[in-house]
């Protein structure tokens, strides 16, 4: 039997002209928009907390942090998203005041709705950015943090970090506490 033809509502230089007029954000995945819905308090303070963290420990470096607001372009799967956090540390991406392409880190804090695609087809798409080094999963509800490592045959390996223990960023060199992460956060 055969499968259904897919028909692209936007090629990718449709949605990047139409996107920056629309009121919410849109990811772009493979000639499919989908909106991005608002997140929550503990969402929101976690990833700023990662980025403060970061945006100090690379001050002066050649690296940048980037939060939910910066588009990353998955070319190979003829996709953008709006990642929670990204470092790059690329001189193209430097140059691209809109776009990034060559992540070194990304982070995503996870929501009921979306954990699954972070973790399953999301992360798929990251893996084939040859850039990416590391790409961290925040657990809001078990404070667990997944660190996935890619090692120097390619393979990538989960580094998991349970409640309360300090997260280790190998690619960006930096070791961030439990306290420092969920500062601010309420226990639900």
């Amino acid at each position: 039997m055969g499968q259904a033809e897919h028909t692209p509502v936007f090629s990718a230089d449709e949605y990047l002209a139409w996107e920056p007029a629309q009121l919410d954000r849109h990811e772009f995945l493979d000639g499919e928009v989908f909106a991005m819905a608002g997140a929550e308090d503990r969402h929101v303070t976690v990833a700023g907390n990662f980025y403060i963290a970061l945006r100090q420990h690379l001050s002066g470096s050649p690296c940048r942090t980037y939060m939910s607001d910066m588009r990353l372009q998955v070319a190979a799967a003829n996709s953008y998203f709006y990642p929670d956090v990204l470092v790059t540390c690329s001189t193209r991406d430097l140059a691209s005041p809109l776009v990034k392409t060559e992540p070194k880190l990304i982070i995503e804090v996870l929501s009921p709705s979306t954990a699954a695609y972070d973790r399953g087809l999301k992360f798929s798409h990251y893996r084939s950015l040859p850039s990416l080094e590391e790409f961290a999963l925040i657990d809001l509800d078990t404070r667990n943090t997944d660190v996935y490592r890619k090692g120097p045959d390619g393979l990538w390996v989960l580094h998991p970090f349970g409640r309360g223990e300090t997260v280790s960023l190998a690619s960006v060199a930096l070791e961030l506490s439990a306290a420092q992460l969920f500062a601010d956060v309420l226990e639900l």
